[in-house]
């Protein structure tokens, strides 16, 4: 099976980026992390997500924050999908690197979660890879019905303790 590249523009973002790396363990997706700026080492960005494909990669997630040109510069090197996640920093806390990322020329498209989204990159990876993974595609079906699950239990807890009750426990 193909593996995830998870990149970000620096240390201070891990804390973000480390939830998609939880969801793909959950999912038992491989991937590497790796720290490479688009402004403070474009060669080395040029060079990770030129050779990704060659490297056993089939999807590419890149967090970073402020004017937030990483992913747009990974999708101009490869042909692999992107993903996108806006980290929340700065005045405009996150909103100017979201704009950054769902900006892009035609021709070179990254898909784009939510600011902070990580989670939500690195299932939205497995979706991708799972197109031709099987075995992936049953753990994703198996995590959405796990999902349902949270969602009817806490509804049946809601309707046995009424509001009041359940908001006091939590």
């Amino acid at each position: 099976m193909k593996k995830v590249l998870i990149v970000m523009g620096s240390d201070s973002d891990l804390p973000v980026m480390q939830n998609a790396c939880k969801v793909l363990d959950e999912l038992g997706v491989a991937y590497e992390v790796r720290i490479s700026s688009a402004h403070r080492a474009p060669a080395k960005t040029a060079a990770l997500a030129a050779g990704a494909a060659d490297a056993g990669f089939g999807v590419i997630i890149a967090g970073a924050g402020g004017a937030a040109h990483l992913a747009g510069v990974i999708a101009a090197e490869t042909p692999l999908p992107v993903i996108a996640v806006p980290i929340k920093s700065g005045a405009l806390v996150g909103f100017d690197a979201l704009l950054a990322m769902v900006q892009m020329p035609a021709g070179i498209p990254v898909a784009t979660v939510a600011i902070d989204g990580a989670r939500n990159a690195g299932i939205l990876a497995a979706q991708i890879l799972a197109v031709g993974e099987p075995a992936l595609l049953d753990k994703l079906v198996e995590f959405k019905a796990g999902l349902l699950a949270g969602v009817e239990a806490k509804d049946a807890k809601l309707q046995q303790l009424g509001v009041e009750a359940y908001l006091a426990q939590k």
